[in-house]
């Protein structure tokens, strides 16, 4: 259905309704802050000066008792929900004609959102409660209609709590006295409800769980990606089935049931996603035979549509119990009963549903009811008892008490405790708990006990015995056993957990305790007679993450699993949930059917319409298939990857795996970060310690910083050596810090993994990728991470692991191990291997080459720390533009060769591997993860190298890195002879030419000192056009303009926001800007920057402005006048400015700021307050 208006509308509703209820509450002196006392006078009631009928009174101090037992938030929340909940029921029944009255109660006759018709009809109207007298008075008065309509209303709401006693409480409580005033003025909520969603939206009984999803929206938003509390579980977990997943789960569980029971039901036919089982072998037929007898002995000769039970353990707003009711209304019809039981039969007799949240279970119940009573207009006048619950929690302390009042009734004391501890935390475990099977057995006799003392004349022991009852009630439905559990359960992960849960979660479940969804699924086969079936809609990652890896055995072991569908997250696209991650739908058995063959389908993004419904059904994909469960085990850690073909199984099982020949290692998690990580570029270069052999030789090295493998992008064979990390003293601070942080360990080992691998020779990759994996070679002197793992071997054999990591077979394979795109060593330790010795040699020699490409590739660029000279210039062409096409013809050749070279290296493993007729050997262009030539974008970083030689962090005379200490200590400036670098680390960023050794000037020098004099202009033209020259600018406009307002913001693309040249800016009129280099600066650096730069630019700007005023007076041309005025107005704003900014920088240059390269750019950047630019975006200050 189109849910666009209900979106719209809930989430306000929520904030309207709750503002609403506030207000009433402050109207009787209850708000957040305070409570006034009241003080009955007569017949009158005193809260603070006003005055109210003494009726008031027991409402508020019910309203006042519930807020002290929970909060005002809390209390406010429930009620706004339940009018709500109230007035939504009201508006479905009027729009669907099922009110017994016929009067439309919210809308006008017409069904606009004008006067209620039942106002304007009120005196033909019979509700229980409702004084006609009283009723015919306020109508003749003329001006009562508010008073009346409010009465009104409140009747509608006691007679429907005859029939829905859960969803309409008795509302002559604190609920009634929180119903807002002005019920029908023009802006009033229920004005509101009617008018902001059509009545055709109201037609499907549906809509009731939109409403409910909708509404809760923002406060999941807000408890989402938390540890939640118990009361926020619901809003947390809270997700609306799709009506077409919900009619797949019950036809392939109760359609199934029913079908194996009564092989000739036509039924199927009508029932639009219902799998047809697949052909099974005789053997298979026959346990599934011996399955369903014995489930129909239990009715006698036939399967009695009577006995049937459905339970959803985690109802919500009832979307599958009432697909179940259709399914089983199907099922009745076919047998022959007359339509008129049926709705009664049902609702009694089969359906079963239980929540943690109340709001959920009222839905659940409206939604049967209204279901029921399209199918039998006289249900109201009697009606049906439903097993529907919100489970409640009870209070263990109270035991003593329960027990006096219950006394002479012969239940013992300890069937009471049992029973409070089983529910004492129900908001928080729900359905998860187990009744014990001792405990069970007893549970008839203690309702039938508490039954007698609920009827008996002793008010201590009646109301102790209402109050146990529903626990028992509870503790009956989570002990039953039925023929199809079918739910959506919460999803949660255990960093949502609170502590409560958590343990609980360790303790009860230890092998799905990963996430809620898992444990409901664990929890699912105990509900389940052995022929029921265990059907959930749950994220995918229980079918091949690690962490479900002994569910999943045991699952596979003892279960049957019937039918599924898998239904990806792909990043893009319609999603069938609206969510973004993957789902399965499976079907389950509890009883394990050995050989049988079960029904797989899947759905991408790209086969579903935009409303997340497959555009044909089953599917026409390769993942189609029918496919033994047992099978999966074959492969390790079980994946349900039901797609893999008999020849790919086969290499799973007859083969050696990784794990034979290498080590698969995690490596170091730091638990900071920020504190523990520096890019490269970020600290005095002096201080890193490269190609370190060992943690011995390391810690001799008294460096600090050692490089380390963080994972990062797609990028193959070699590259991503960005990171460094503290090691110095063998991670002493590091070390430290882990037992500092977590005081239980004993050992920083268990979070600094796997020492005795640091520096050896590797493979890395990237842990979680949101593309294909990839892995990199590195030769040593590199500590892993958790993030960027690592495979240890000697070094013929990491050949052959980068060679195969790397090709397509290892990405076919990873998406059977782990296509949830998380790769842990556990997962890349379970690749198989064949090694075909033959083809050895040509993957070594392949793997160099590739190598070779990759690393040039990697160097050319200033992230690399090897990085020698820019590629443009390595050319050695006489001109700028010849330089370019020259290093743009090498980039293509390289990605040409790469291309070959891993297309050869994928048909020698497809060989190996005997796969010619699964894998083509093919590499798209895109996967060739070389940096491609771009005018654009190397024009930005022949700019940025350009700078660099200005500052001294590299020369033309000299490859590689020259400069990158720390203080300007040690530099030396005769190593830049052919372009010397600047005097003092400051290059002027200026909108006009003011200072001789501004950027522009010297990029003039520098393309001079590179390509010579006769070539300047061809060279400054050709740059200028590669950076978005404007017809109206010339080249040294251009380069000009690029600098002042755009090369910085290129520059911290580069630098990933750690700049390494810093701009320090007057403001937003650009009076001046100037870039410091990082590893330059020192504590005279800011006094040097205010008399060389800021100081003398003061007096020029003051010195034009005098010309200008003087042009201006000798001006006779109006026009010319005009364009003065504007340039002096224009200055006088950077006068303004460069004023202002010059007493900021005296202020810092009078400080005498040092730098410790250790902390970070992000540390010291901050150093400098709003001096310079981009600030926020660098230290991630708000």
């Amino acid at each position: 259905m189109n849910t666009s208006n209900i979106k719209k509308y809930a989430p306000q509703a929520r904030n309207d309704f709750i503002a609403a209820m506030r207000k009433q509450a402050a109207k009787y002196g209850i708000t957040a802050d305070s409570i006034l006392p009241a003080e009955q006078k007569g017949d009158l009631l005193l809260i603070g000066d006003q005055v109210f009928p003494l009726s008031v009174m027991k409402p508020r101090d019910k309203l006042i008792k519930r807020i002290q037992t929970s909060s005002f938030e809390q209390t406010i929340d429930y009620i706004a929900y339940s009018w709500f909940n109230r007035l939504c029921a009201i508006r479905y029944m009027e729009c669907k004609g099922l009110l017994d009255h016929g009067r439309r109660v919210l809308s006008s006759a017409d069904g606009s959102a004008g006067l209620p018709q039942i106002l304007e009809e009120c005196l033909d109207i019979d509700l229980p409660g409702l004084d006609a007298s009283r009723v015919a008075e306020l109508k003749l008065d003329g001006n009562k209609d508010e008073e009346l309509y409010r009465e009104i209303l409140l009747a509608q709401c006691h007679a429907l709590n005859q029939v829905m006693p859960l969803l309409f409480e008795q509302v002559s409580d604190e609920s009634e006295l929180l119903l807002p005033d002005n019920l029908t003025k023009t802006d009033s909520l229920i004005r509101d409800l009617v008018s902001s969603i059509p009545e055709e939206d109201w037609s499907d009984v549906q809509i009731i769980g939109w409403l409910y999803q909708f509404y809760i929206s923002e406060k999941k938003d807000q408890v989402i990606g938390k540890v939640v509390k118990s009361e926020d579980i619901p809003a947390a977990t809270q997700l609306f089935t799709p009506n077409w997943i919900v009619k797949y789960l019950v036809q392939n569980s109760v359609g199934r049931l029913w079908m194996m029971a009564q092989p000739d039901s036509t039924l199927a036919n009508n029932w639009e996603y219902y799998i047809q089982p697949a052909e099974q072998t005789d053997e298979v037929n026959a346990q599934l035979k011996q399955l369903i007898d014995v489930r129909i002995s239990e009715d006698g000769d036939t399967l009695n549509p009577e006995s049937i039970t459905v339970l959803d353990p985690a109802c919500g707003s009832g979307h599958i119990l009432v697909e179940a009711y259709d399914c089983l209304k199907a099922i009745y019809l076919e047998r022959g009963y007359r339509s008129r039981d049926i709705p009664r039969l049902i609702l009694e007799n089969n359906l079963y549903g239980i929540d943690i949240d109340t709001r959920a279970a009222q839905l659940a119940s409206f939604a049967l009811l209204m279901k029921a009573r399209e199918d039998d207009r006289r249900l109201f006048s009697n009606p049906p008892k439903l097993n529907i619950v919100a489970l409640q929690d009870s209070q263990p302390e109270r035991l003593e008490a329960f027990s006096q009042d219950l006394a002479s009734t012969g239940i013992a004391q300890a069937d009471l405790q049992e029973l409070l501890d089983l529910f004492e935390h129900s908001s928080t475990f729900g359905s998860l708990i187990q009744i014990p099977a001792a405990f069970a057995h007893k549970l008839p006799d203690l309702e039938s006990k508490l039954n007698t003392a609920a009827a008996s004349g002793d008010i201590f022991s009646q109301q102790s015995a209402q109050e146990l009852l529903p626990f028992v009630q509870q503790a009956m439905l989570l002990a039953k056993q039925y023929d199809a559990v079918i739910a959506n359960p919460p999803y949660m992960g255990g960093k949502g957990m609170n502590t409560a849960l958590k343990d609980f979660a360790k303790k009860k479940f230890p092998d799905s305790k990963s996430d809620l969804f898992a444990m409901f699924i664990e929890r699912g086969f105990g509900w389940c007679k052995d022929s029921g079936f265990n059907s959930m809609v749950t994220m995918q990652s229980w079918m091949f993450l690690s962490s479900y890896e002994a569910m999943r055995e045991k699952l596979l072991s003892n279960n049957s699993l019937v039918s599924l569908i898998q239904l990806p997250y792909d990043g893009k696209g319609p999603t069938a949930m609206g969510i973004s991650f993957g789902i399965s739908v499976s079907i389950l058995q509890k009883n394990k059917i050995n050989g049988l063959i079960g029904d797989f389908d899947c759905f991408r993004y790209f086969e579903l319409t935009e409303d997340g419904i497959p555009k044909q059904f089953p599917s026409l994909n390769e993942r189609n298939v029918k496919t033994k469960p047992d099978d999966f085990k074959k492969i390790p850690g079980s994946p349900v990857a039901y797609w893999v073909s008999d020849k790919v199984r086969e290499i799973f099982e007859t083969s050696s795996s990784l794990n034979d020949v290498a080590d698969a290692r995690q490596g170091l998690a730091t638990t900071d970060n920020n504190r523990f990580l520096r890019l490269w570029q970020e600290i005095n270069f002096q201080r890193i310690g490269f190609n370190i052999k060992n943690r011995e030789y390391a810690q001799l090295s008294e460096k600090k910083w050692f490089p380390h493998n963080k994972g990062g992008e797609f990028r193959k064979w070699f590259g991503n050596q960005e990171y460094v990390v503290n090691w110095e003293n063998d991670g002493q601070e590091i070390k430290d810090n882990i037992l500092s942080r977590y005081s239980y360990l004993k050992t920083p080992d268990f979070v600094a993994k796997n020492q005795q691998f640091y520096f050896k020779s590797s493979v890395s990759w990237t842990a979680i990728t949101s593309a294909k994996f990839s892995a990199r070679r590195d030769f040593g002197g590199f500590i892993p991470s958790n993030a960027g793992m690592s495979v240890y071997a000697d070094n013929d054999t990491l050949k052959f692991l980068n060679s195969l990591m790397n090709s397509i077979l290892c990405d076919a394979f990873l998406k059977i191990i782990s296509p949830t795109l998380n790769f842990g060593a556990g997962d890349i330790s379970k690749i198989p291997l064949k090694v075909n010795e033959t083809n050895k040699s040509k993957i070594s020699y392949l793997h160099d080459e590739a190598i070779k490409f990759s690393k040039i590739d990697w160097d050319s660029y200033e992230t690399s720390w090897d990085f020698t000279r820019n590629p443009i210039i390595r050319t050695q062409q006489p001109n700028l533009e010849q330089a370019f096409n020259t290093w743009q013809q090498q980039n293509t050749n390289a990605v040409a060769e790469m291309k070959r070279l891993e297309e050869e290296n994928n048909k020698l493993f497809i060989e190996a591997y005997g796969l010619q007729d699964e894998l083509t050997p093919d590499v798209p262009d895109e996967q060739i993860t070389l940096t491609r030539a771009n005018r654009e974008k190397d024009s930005q970083r022949l700019v940025s190298y350009a700078l660099g030689c200005m500052m001294g962090r590299y020369s033309l005379d000299e490859s590689g890195l020259i400069y990158a200490h720390a203080g300007n200590q040690d530099f030396d400036a005769s190593r830049y002879q052919t372009f010397p670098a600047d005097a003092d680390g400051i290059i002027p960023l200026t909108e006009m030419h003011w200072f001789e050794d501004d950027a522009t000037h010297r990029i003039q020098e520098f393309l001079t000192a590179v390509w010579g004099k006769d070539t300047l202009d061809a060279n400054m033209l050709w740059l200028a056009e590669s950076l978005d020259k404007k017809a109206s600018e010339t080249a040294e406009d251009t380069i000009r303009r690029y600098l002042a307002s755009k090369f910085y913001k290129d520059h911290m693309q580069t630098y990933k926001k750690r700049p390494i040249y810093w701009l320090f800016s007057s403001g937003k009129q650009g009076a001046f800007q100037a870039l410091v280099y990082l590893h330059r600066y020192n504590e005279s650096t800011l006094a040097r920057m205010r008399t060389e730069y800021v100081m003398p630019l003061i007096s020029k700007m003051a010195a034009y402005a005098n010309s200008l005023e003087t042009a201006k007076e000798s001006s006779d041309s109006a026009a010319e006048i005009k364009r003065i005025e504007k340039k002096l107005q224009d200055l006088h704003k950077q006068q303004a400015e460069l004023s202002s900014f010059e007493e900021k920088l005296r202020h810092y240059a009078d400080q005498r700021i040092s730098l410790d390269l250790d902390d970070g750019v992000k540390v010291n950047y901050g150093k400098f307050g709003d001096l310079l630019a981009e600030v926020k975006a660098v230290t991630g200050e708000k």
